[in-house]
């Protein structure tokens, strides 16, 4: 009993000093690092992404507006850049959408419209990649070859996972998507919708006077009524 009570007097007398011994100098402290000023994630709910008009396309349509996409250099780089040079050289202006299937998919980019027209350019080496064909993702049409792309592209109307990494995906449309939806059926269409005008949003080419522009039929090559399906796209659903 006494051993306890001599023990307690000597914690008692011996804490002035542990508190001498644990009291922080002021100036001892130190400011805390200054971290650099960061801008607000692209990607977070309620902010705007930040892309390159340089990779935006512009698609200026018949039926009655402006469809905005975003391509994707960082995933196909090489679909996108030739899809910049076919832009520039009006390659797409005028054409028409070939091949529309409800709930599928609308194609173009044929200067035939005909399904089996493309460019001078050679065909383009795959670059298959992660992005899923949802509504509005946008891809390369090619023949049975995986390399075999040119020209022709098409936009998801509705999401068809089951084509994903095997057609390459280059953009998705952000705006506009009901100027798409409007695109006339069929394979081919009786009055196909058509492309007016296609531009990079860096030139910035106005959009035409969609008001002024009167319905007019799109003729028809001779022949293309009877021609086989179209041996360059991607493959209907099932």
């Amino acid at each position: 009993m006494r051993f306890t009570h001599l023990f307690a007097i000597a914690l008692l007398s011996a804490a002035p000093a542990l508190a001498q011994q644990q009291r922080i100098d002021p100036k001892d402290l130190k400011a805390p690092p200054k971290l650099p000023e960061m801008a607000a994630p692209s990607n977070v709910q309620g902010t705007l992404a930040q892309v390159n008009e340089e990779n935006v396309l512009l698609l200026d349509l018949s039926t009655g507006g402006r469809v905005k996409i975003v391509m994707r250099p960082d995933v196909a780089p090489k679909h996108v850049e030739r899809i910049k040079t076919l832009v520039r050289e009006g390659f797409y202006d005028g054409t028409v959408f070939h091949r529309v299937i409800d709930g599928f998919m609308a194609q173009g980019g044929d200067p035939t419209a005909t399904g089996q027209g493309g460019s001078k350019l050679p065909d383009l080496k795959a670059e298959f990649n992660d992005l899923p064909h949802v509504r509005g993702a946008v891809a390369m049409a090619r023949a049975q070859g995986d390399d075999s792309a040119n020209s022709q592209f098409y936009l998801v109307l509705m999401p068809v996972l089951r084509l994903d990494r095997t057609y390459t995906i280059w953009g998705r449309i952000v705006e506009g998507m009901k100027f798409v939806d409007a695109i006339e059926k069929g394979e081919p269409p009786d009055n196909p919708s058509k492309i007016i005008k296609a531009s990079i949003a860096a030139d910035k080419v106005p959009p035409p006077d969609f008001a002024a522009l009167k319905p007019a039929a799109t003729p028809i090559p001779a022949g293309v009524l009877n021609l086989p399906p179209p041996t360059s796209g991607p493959v209907p659903p099932r």
